[in-house]
């Protein structure tokens, strides 16, 4: 508590310079939240004679594409402090600008949204969940500036306000010190079932930790999910051996599980929103699905909101945000969602599913984990209507990254016989790059770049060569990580699926005139590539018989090193033969030797033990 109370005034003394200022306020009401509109009042003071550019967000944090939230504004009114009607010019798609006023202006706009998700804002009869980007227009040059927002509940419902925005005597306003910090606070109205713990922090004191829970259950199934999320923070805490100190005093999970919302998990400095219309709170089946989200989610209260790379800080509302460290800032953090929820106890399952998929990936042959990390504005639900060839140039930052902090992690143990271990590394990044100099809330004081984690790695092994040979094969490089050797000081067999199988590719086919249209890209390691089989071709013979699903299926039965001909109509209607070889077929599986006929020997348990065991 002490150490709460330490942060609450800490937060005070921080954000006075900028309390000094007048704060830009806006009220939000939901005047027909059945057409899934709502309405915002904007009101800047102080401004001077300059004109005045109010913007939309063109990105959020935690995403990293551009997704344009000015569309869906469909009304916008601007007035002066003594009410009288302003222009407001349309420079650009996501700017408003307005001259004339009096040193104050007043905007008022009308915002349709009904995505209730980590991005973008949704409003219906039953709740306003607000991703604050998605939302809320704001005043260029204001950033230092800090903001009051009062909501209005649609009149007869039973919403109250979860959020991470500092609380005032009325429960309907909040405040926020700055613009970063405002952005970041996702908010959401609704009828509420709360509970909360108190969370140990093994450096001193404790932190409050809320739960809000829009969904069909009732206090009781809240209570137990909280009692499970307690369980498994403390293995998060466990990692790192200290507890950020949250600036409005606490934590709070804001967890949307309503058939109607939208599914997505959003990180967030002092919270998280997490929405899931597949779950249900009552029964234990569905309150364990909801763990693999908020696992994922409170590790990034370290590993991104706090340890952040070079590229994400400060956030810039006006464009996508690219850095090259998100196999570490999602890919780790994939790593350690699932290895937490089993060192809590919960499954007994090892976090290796990731490995197989940069294996085979035909994506790790054309780009590297950091490549990965710099084409997420391309893919983090980025939109765009040409066709494009990640099915086979990419493998998601989350997936890649998972396997980098797999094989990061048995390596460094393998290396120390078990005396250093990721658990080690994420610490240091924690106290070298997340816990120190932290001056304002809402920013970092110093966000790594790549040189710095790869120093950082050098520091903690006392072994530069490792470091180096590391990042320069699996992370900057595309080489793949001995897993057979590494997974099996635990007791876990990597080996083929179906040894001595045939191969040529699982190729997406749809019926056409004359034979099978190739209807997806063709992955560039496999032996339907190499033959010169693409998207858009026509299967008309397989050896010498006409094409079908099923006589291409069974090419998967011929002997590896089998030539089949096959007959191919280009898309200019151009009649080829190719020579296709048959492949072997090279999936994977990792299986616990105890499952292949093995037995499991006292190192490798206790390995096993020191891996995934609770701390």
């Amino acid at each position: 508590m002490r150490r709460v109370m330490l942060a609450v005034a800490w937060v005070i003394l921080t954000a006075a310079p900028a309390l000094a200022q007048a704060p830009v306020t806006y009220r939000v009401s939901f005047p027909e939240p059945e057409h899934h509109w709502l309405q915002v009042e904007m009101t800047a003071t102080g401004l001077g004679a300059a004109t005045f550019t109010a913007r939309m967000s063109r990105s959020s944090p935690g995403r990293y594409a551009v997704h344009e939230f000015a569309k869906n504004i469909f009304r916008l009114d601007a007035f002066d402090g003594r009410g009288r009607p302003l222009t407001a010019s349309r420079p650009s798609v996501d700017e408003w600008r307005v001259a004339g006023h009096d040193g104050t202006v007043r905007i008022v706009y009308r915002l349709f949204g009904d995505t209730p998700d980590g991005t973008y804002m949704g409003v219906d009869t039953t709740h306003a969940h607000l991703n604050i980007p998605a939302t809320f227009l704001w005043g260029e040059g204001l950033d230092d500036r800090p903001v009051r927002v009062t909501f209005e509940a649609p009149a007869g419902s039973n919403w109250t306000v979860g959020t991470q925005l500092f609380p005032t005597t009325d429960p309907w306003t909040f405040t926020a010190p700055n613009f970063q910090y405002f952005m970041d606070s996702p908010t959401e109205l609704a009828p509420w079932v709360t509970s909360e713990f108190q969370l140990p922090n093994p450096s001193g004191g404790s932190a409050r930790i809320r739960v809000f829970v829009h969904s069909d259950g009732d206090q009781a199934d809240v209570n137990t999910l909280t009692g499970m999320i307690e369980r498994l923070a403390r293995q998060h805490v466990a990692v790192y051996g200290d507890i950020p100190a949250f600036e409005p005093g606490y934590y709070t999970f804001l967890l949307d599980y309503v058939p109607w919302g939208d599914g997505d998990g959003m990180e967030h400095r002092n919270s998280t929103s997490i929405s899931n219309p597949g779950v249900t709170l009552r029964t234990d089946q569905g309150r364990q699905a909801a763990l693999g989200t908020i696992s994922h989610e409170f590790f990034h209260t370290w590993n991104v909101e706090r340890i952040r790379p070079v590229g994400l800080e400060p956030f810039d509302f006006t464009r996508e945000n690219i850095t090259c460290c998100l196999w570490l800032a999602e890919g780790f953090t994939q790593y350690y969602g699932p290895l937490l929820i089993t060192r809590a106890g919960f499954t007994d399952a090892a976090p290796t599913s990731s490995a197989l998929a940069v294996i085979g990936g035909s994506g790790r042959l054309v780009r590297s984990a950091v490549e990965m990390s710099e084409h997420g504005p391309f893919n983090d639900a980025g939109v765009s209507v040409d066709q494009h060839d990640r099915s086979r140039t990419f493998i998601s930052y989350y997936t890649y990254g998972a396997a980098v902090a797999l094989a990061l992690d048995l390596s460094l143990r393998e290396l120390t016989q078990g005396k250093t271990t990721l658990d080690d590394y994420m610490r240091l990044l924690w106290t070298r790059f997340g816990r120190p100099g932290i001056r304002t809330p809402g920013y970092v004081a110093t966000p790594y770049s790549l040189a710095d984690i790869r120093v950082a790695l050098a520091d903690l092994t006392g072994n530069r060569a490792f470091a180096d040979e590391f990042f320069d094969k699996y992370i900057e490089g595309r080489d793949v990580a001995d897993y057979a050797r590494l997974l099996a000081q635990a007791g876990y067999v990597l080996r083929p699926r179906n040894a001595g199988g045939g191969y040529v590719g699982n190729l997406r086919f749809r019926q056409a005139q004359g034979g099978l249209l190739v209807d997806a890209l063709v992955p560039f390691n496999v032996p339907a590539y190499a033959a010169g089989i693409d998207s858009g071709d026509v299967l008309t013979t397989i050896d010498g018989q006409p094409a079908t699903a099923g006589a291409w299926s069974a090419l998967a039965r011929r002997a590896p090193g089998t030539v089949v001909p096959v007959g191919v109509r280009r898309r200019d209607g151009r009649e080829v033969t190719v020579s296709l070889t048959v492949g072997e077929d090279p999936s994977l599986q990792i299986l616990p030797v105890e499952q292949t006929g093995g037995a499991l020997t006292a190192a490798q348990r206790a390995f096993r033990e020191a891996w995934l065991g609770a701390r």
